[in-house]
C-alpha cells in the first residue's frame, strides 16, 4: 500500500508556507533585472506578472480541491490531460525549482558572506534539508518566524524610502521609455517572485480539510505578496529611479543608502538572507513532494516514494533533492538561475491552466474557464518573452524531458507501466 503523509496544516500554516516561498527573496533579487528590461515600465511588468499569477492561483486552487494529493500540477496534468502532460509538468517543476533553490541558496551566501557565497549556499541547503527531514510542522513553524522578520524589514525599507527627501525628487517616472517587449520580459522575470503559492497545492496531502483550506490559502497568500511587492517597488523606484535600479546589484541596500539611512544596510542584508532562507525552505518542501509523486508513478526511482515512519515525510526524496540542490548551488550563479527557473515554472503553470480548462462549466463557475484561458496565454507569452538564453535552455530541458519519457515507454516491462498510471 502507498504510504500517506500526515494532514497537519491549517489555513494559517498553508498561507505562511506560501508567503515563505514568495515574500522577500524575489524582491531582493529580481527587481534589478526587471528594471533593466522594462525601464520605467517596471510597475506595469509587476502588475502583469500578478495578473498571470492570479489566474494560475485560481486554476491551481480549483484543481487542488479535486485532487488534494502531493504533487500539484503533476497530479492535475496526469488526471486531466494524460500521463505525458502530468510527467512534463513534474519535470518542468522539479528542474525549474531546483534552479530556484540554488538561486535562493546563493542569495543567502551573497548577503551573509560575499566572496564565499557558494560555501554558505551549500551549508544552507544542508541545514534546511535537515529541518524538513524532521517534519512539515517544524518547517511551517520556522517559516512563520522567517515571514515575520522579512515583512518587518521590508516595511521599514518602504517607510524610510518614501519618507526621505530623496523620494520627493525621484517619483516613479512615466512609462514613455518602456517597450511592450520589455514589460513582458520584466513580467516574466518578476514571475519568479510570485511562484511560491504553488507550494500550498503541492502540500495538498498534508493540509487539513483541503477542500476548504487550499482555495482560501492560495489567493490570500498571493494577495499579501502583491501588496508587499508593489509597496517595495514604488519605494525603491522613488529614491533610485528606473535607471539606477537597473544598474544596482543590491537595490534595497542601495535604496536605503540613497534615502540617507546607511545604518539600515546591515539590517537589510540580514533580512535578505532570512528571506532567501525562507524561500529555500519552502522550495525544498515543494520539490521533494513532487519528486515523491513522480516516484509513486514510476517516473523516478521507486525508493524516493518512501515516507518516514516517525516523521511522516518523504525522507528519501528530501535527501535526494537536497543533494542535487547543493551540487547546483556549488557550481552555478544566481542571475542565470532566475531566467531558467522562470521558464520552467511558467511551463508548469501553463499545464495547470490547461488542466483547469477541462473542468468545464459543470464543475465551476464560467469565469473559471476564462481565467484558465487567460493564465495559459499569459504563461506562454511571458515564457517566450524571457531572455533568449533562458528560452533556449528552458525549451531544451523540456525537450530532454519529453525524450526521457519516450525512451522509458520503449523500455520493455517498465515504460508501459509508468505511462499508464
Amino acid at each position: 500500500m502507498t504510504q500517506e503523509l500526515r494532514r497537519t496544516l491549517g489555513v494559517f500554516d498553508a498561507v505562511v508556507v506560501g508567503l515563505g516561498a514568495m515574500v522577500g527573496a524575489g524582491i531582493f533579487v529580481a527587481l534589478g533585472p526587471a528594471a533593466k528590461a522594462a525601464g520605467s515600465g517596471l510597475l506595469l511588468g509587476l502588475g502583469l506578472a500578478a495578473v498571470v499569477a492570479y489566474c494560475n492561483a485560481l486554476s491551481s486552487a480549483r484543481l487542488a480541491v479535486l485532487y488534494p494529493a502531493s504533487g500539484g500540477t503533476y497530479i492535475y496534468g496526469r488526471e486531466r490531460l494524460g500521463p505525458f502532460w502530468g510527467y512534463l509538468a513534474g519535470w518542468a517543476f522539479v528542474v525549474g525549482k531546483t534552479a530556484s533553490c540554488a538561486a535562493m541558496a546563493l542569495t543567502v551566501g551573497a548577503y551573509l558572506w560575499p566572496g564565499r557565497e557558494h560555501a554558505v549556499a551549500v551549508a544552507a541547503v544542508v541545514a534546511l534539508t535537515a529541518v524538513n527531514y524532521r517534519g512539515v510542522q517544524k518547517s511551517a513553524w520556522l517559516t512563520r518566524v522567517v515571514v515575520v522578520v522579512v515583512l518587518v524589514v521590508l516595511s521599514v525599507v518602504v517607510v524610510v524610502c518614501l519618507g526621505s527627501d530623496a523620494a520627493g525628487a525621484r517619483r516613479p517616472a512615466p512609462v514613455a521609455d518602456a517597450s511592450a517587449g520589455g514589460v513582458l520580459q520584466a513580467a516574466g522575470l518578476l514571475f519568479f517572485a510570485f511562484a511560491g503559492y504553488a507550494r500550498i497545492a503541492t502540500l495538498g496531502e498534508e493540509v487539513r480539510d483541503p477542500v476548504r483550506t487550499i482555495p482560501r490559502a492560495v489567493p490570500l497568500a498571493l494577495g499579501i505578496a502583491l501588496v508587499v511587492y508593489a509597496a517595495v517597488a514604488v519605494a525603491v523606484l522613488s529614491v533610485l529611479g528606473a535607471g539606477e535600479l537597473a544598474r544596482s546589484p543590491a537595490p534595497l541596500t542601495d535604496a536605503v543608502r540613497a534615502a540617507g539611512a546607511s545604518w539600515l544596510v546591515p539590517v537589510v542584508r540580514a533580512g535578505a538572507a532570512v528571506a532567501a532562507l525562507g524561500s529555500l525552505l519552502a522550495l525544498i518542501l515543494g520539490v521533494s513532494r513532487t519528486t515523491l509523486a513522480m516516484a509513486r508513478d514510476g517516473h523516478l526511482p521507486g525508493g524516493l516514494s518512501a515516507v518516514h515512519t516517525r516523521f511522516h515525510v518523504p525522507h528519501r526524496a528530501e535527501l535526494a533533492v537536497g543533494a542535487v540542490v547543493a551540487v547546483v548551488a556549488a557550481t552555478t550563479d544566481v542571475r542565470g538561475a532566475i531566467g531558467f527557473s522562470s521558464f520552467g515554472v511558467l511551463a508548469y503553470y501553463a499545464i495547470a491552466n490547461a488542466s483547469a480548462w477541462t473542468l468545464g462549466a459543470g464543475r465551476a463557475a464560467g469565469t473559471g474557464r476564462v481565467l484558465a484561458a487567460g493564465g495559459l496565454v499569459g504563461c506562454v507569452a511571458l515564457a517566450w518573452a524571457l531572455p533568449l538564453a533562458s528560452v533556449i535552455s528552458g525549451a531544451g530541458v523540456l525537450a530532454l524531458g519529453a525524450g526521457v519519457y519516450a525512451a522509458r515507454r520503449s523500455w520493455p516491462g517498465r515504460g508501459s507501466q509508468a505511462a499508464g498510471m
